[in-house]
This record gives C-alpha cells, structure tokens and sequence, in this order.
C-alpha cells in the first residue's frame, strides 16, 4: 500500500516505520506522473516496507530528509535513518534501490 502525504509529516513515518521508501514528487512533473503506477506496483509487492508519496513542493520539512534536487526523486529509510536515493525515471533502477534495503 502506497501512503500519499497529506501533511508536512514523513519525519514521523520514517521514524515509526522499519523500512519506509519515498517518491518525492510534483503535480507538474511528467516523470513522476510516470512513474507512480510503478512505485504503486511495487509497493504490492513488499508488503513489509512503507511506501509513501510525498510532493516536494508541499512539504519542505519532508523534502529536507533527501537531496531532492530533481524529481521524481526516491529514497529509502531503514530504523530511522537515510540509506540512499535515486533520481530516475527508468523501473529497473527504482528496483534495484528497493532491494538494497530488503
């Protein structure tokens, strides 16, 4: 299940989850738009992460916990802490960042 950020909060998600992967993204952004079945899929997939959305642009404080720099921008989290990220828009990539933190 994919949790859409609806307030400045994914500080506390990252926190109170084991694994949490992000997709920081925007309404405007083609990229992203692309790439959110993806992400959607595979958080089907890996029911033992938590897999959240998060708009960029929205949530600064959110925003801070990664170098979001480019969008889609997606990263992981494990106990709390910031594992690694990813600017991309290709699957095989935001794969492969997933099974770093399996």
């Amino acid at each position: 299940m994919v949790k859409e950020l609806e307030q400045d909060n994914l500080t506390e998600l990252v926190s109170g989850n084991d694994t949490v992967i992000v997709q920081y993204s925007a309404g405007w952004c083609g990229n992203c738009k692309i790439m959110k079945p993806k992400f959607k899929k595979l958080a089907s997939e890996n029911d033992t992460m938590t897999f959240v959305i998060a708009d960029a642009e929205k949530f600064p404080e959110s925003r801070k916990l990664a170098t979001v720099d480019n969008l889609p921008t997606f990263a992981t989290f494990k106990n709390g802490t910031f594992v690694n990220q990813v600017q991309t828009n290709k699957f095989d990539v935001l794969k492969e960042l997933v099974n770093e933190v399996k």
